[in-house]
């Protein structure tokens, strides 16, 4: 039966044959472990004494028989990932010899860990909180230099220095209502209902502010879903091929060569685009075509951006009409390809179709023209003009979200509340909501179950 505090141990590298394999341990018996499987060439070392915070080199053992010889870290409580005693073993990477040490320290009194469990002990013994701790999953997974530099500062707690103040204002508020309602005879509430009202106020506008990142933070940490649309031949895959830096779509002068559709993700200058390289829009009796234009139809449905490309050689077509009807409602960018072959183009064209703040980009995918100008139009699009990477704050996580959301709609009854003039005990409850609201973010009003199923998704080790 797992028990939360039983010493736990994990490979914390990738299990490859590569130059190290890190072992890391943590519990109360972490240190047992290693003086009954490690012979430090320095012999003061051992036998209990390992001064925290220290390397020591030697040879792992296994009833006299060298399994490894390897460095070990030990870090003691409370100063550790966990606050609890970790011992880490780097090991030479060989698949067989990292695990020959992990089922040694198994059989000295170890189990093995549970995924995000070390992760998960940190939180529980009050190192990090909640928020602190789904952010070190979104580091490993970060995709780009902003995603990461947003991740770090939310491990070092940026999202509760923005909330705790609020949790505190709120709480010490309905202190003072249940108090003034126990013993009005002391504590008067006359006039309260202006002071609390422009709290309130101030509570409503900080909610909103973080709730205004969410989409950039998301575009940051997931990356943009970007759909290229177009009719067959417009230069679709071409484009795509630029984006990547490689043939990774077929591109030939046979129209309607893409029949499914690709996806991809690209980097570029800071921005992740998940893209998507869609089948050439349009009316078809061949029946694998048309099941692709069907998927793009519904690729544009879910993209959060539409690059839709335009053959400047063919001028607008009634392909090209049709399309323009179906991104109406989309955030879009007008990309008009072959500017190499297509100076007869007419930008008045456009004019019927375009609305005057849609970005319209002349490009050469197989010249490679054009594309520092998207790139600067996707960021102005995007991300208001720029990726502030040194921005305190980039919501990211869809549950913060909705625990912001839930917060900000009960700060609303309250100020209802406050303006219809209604009895003070009215304002204690959607004020207590919004109090544990902001507390789920940060792990202090959670249950069991929700806190399994978020260290669930982390690796092994971590």
């Amino acid at each position: 039966m797992i028990k939360e505090y039983d010493t736990i141990a994990a490979i914390a590298t990738s299990v490859s044959n590569a130059g190290i394999g890190k072992i890391r341990v943590s519990g109360s018996d972490a240190i047992r472990i290693l003086d009954e499987i490690f012979e430090p060439y320095t012999p003061r070392y051992g036998n209990g004494y390992w001064p925290s915070h220290k390397v020591y080199f030697g040879n792992v053992v296994d009833e006299g028989e060298i399994i490894d010889e390897c460095i070990v870290l030990v870090m003691k409580a409370p100063n550790s990932y966990t606050r609890e005693d970790v011992v880490e073993f780097d090991c030479h990477g060989g698949v067989h010899v990292v695990y020959q040490v992990l089922s040694l320290i198994l059989r000295h009194g170890a189990r093995a860990a549970e995924p995000g469990e070390f992760t998960k002990r940190g939180f529980l013994n009050g190192r990090i909180d909640l928020s602190q701790a789904e952010a070190v999953m979104q580091l490993i997974e970060s995709k780009n230099e902003a995603s990461r530099q947003n991740s770090i500062r939310q491990i070092k707690g940026n999202i509760a220095e923005k909330i705790r103040p609020v949790r505190e204002q709120i709480l010490y508020e309905i202190a003072h209502i249940e108090s003034a309602l126990d013993d009005p005879e002391h504590i008067s509430l006359d006039g309260y209902g202006d002071h609390l009202l422009a709290l309130v106020q101030d509570w409503i506008d900080q909610v909103e502010k973080m709730l205004s990142t969410y989409d950039d933070g998301r575009f940051i940490t997931e990356g943009i879903r970007t759909c290229i649309v177009g009719k067959p031949n417009a230069g679709k895959s071409s484009f795509l091929n630029v984006l990547l830096g490689e043939e990774r779509a077929i591109v030939t002068e046979v129209a309607g060569t893409t029949r499914d559709t690709l996806e991809e993700s690209v980097t570029i200058d800071g921005i992740t685009l998940n893209i998507i390289d869609t089948a050439g829009i349009r009316d078809t009796e061949d029946t694998v075509e048309k099941i692709g234009v069907e998927r793009a139809r519904k690729e544009i449905e879910h993209a959060d951006l539409v690059l839709f490309l335009i053959d400047m050689a063919d001028g607008i077509q009634e392909e090209d009409i049709h399309i323009f009807k179906e991104i109406k409602d989309k955030k879009k960018i007008i990309l008009l390809n072959k500017m190499d072959i297509g100076e007869t183009f007419s930008m008045e064209s456009l004019k019927d179709y375009v609305e005057d703040d849609t970005p319209c980009i002349t490009i050469s995918a197989k010249y490679r023209q054009g594309i520092d100008l998207f790139t600067k139009e996707l960021k102005k699009m995007m991300f208001h003009g720029t990726i502030d990477e040194k921005q305190d704050f980039y919501l990211t996580n869809a549950r913060h979200k909705n625990a912001l959301e839930e917060t900000l709609g009960s700060l609303r009854m309250v100020r209802g509340s406050i303006i219809d003039q209604m009895p003070e005990d009215f304002f204690t409850i959607d004020l207590m909501n919004a109090y544990e609201m902001l507390g789920s973010i940060l792990g202090e009003a959670v249950g069991e179950d929700l806190i399994e199923e978020i260290f669930s998704k982390f690796c092994t080790g971590k």
